[in-house]
């Protein structure tokens, strides 16, 4: 018998939200309110999270001479070019989507209309930066990766905090 009413109970807690309250007879009263009513707060634009990867990001270009080292190995490194390739048809893919499909036609889920431009997209920013990992090796060697995803993680809640 104990069993039966524990597991009536964990049927109960799931199939009604915890602030719901029940009158004495079980009943939702009428002040209830489901999940989709309830709207969420979005979060700030800037927080802690993205203020740490951004000055992180900055911190390491300073340090590690990170324009300077990219100018002086772009034209002896042919991964840089064919990096820098496939970093600018992603982003190209990225503006059409974001700038066009989305500003100018108005189409909020252009994945949903066009599938195959959100993994191309991915598919070649990866590219990208596996060809940037192999460009900037011989420099940074093992940190390569890191500093670079440093660098990638900054700009991106750069750019979230622009839209």
């Amino acid at each position: 018998m104990e069993a039966r009413r524990a597991r009536e109970q964990l049927r109960r807690r799931y199939l009604l939200p915890p602030e719901a309250g029940l009158d004495r007879e079980g009943d939702a009263g009428p002040e209830t309110s489901t999940p989709a009513e309830k709207k969420e707060k979005p979060l700030p634009r800037l927080n802690i999270h993205s203020g740490f990867w951004i000055l992180a990001s900055i911190v390491v270009t300073y340090y590690a001479d990170f324009f300077k080292t990219f100018k002086e190995n772009f034209h002896t490194n042919s991964w840089f070019l064919f990096g820098g390739t496939l970093l600018l048809i992603s982003l190209s893919i990225a503006f059409y989507c974001i700038v066009y499909l989305e500003w100018y036609l108005g189409i909020e889920e252009y994945d949903v209309k066009y599938p195959t431009l959100v993994p191309i997209t991915t598919a070649t920013f990866i590219a990208a930066g596996i060809c940037f990992n192999l460009a900037l090796w011989n420099v940074w060697s093992f940190f390569t990766p890191l500093l670079l995803f440093t660098q990638f993680m900054g700009v991106l809640m750069f750019i979230s905090l622009l839209g």
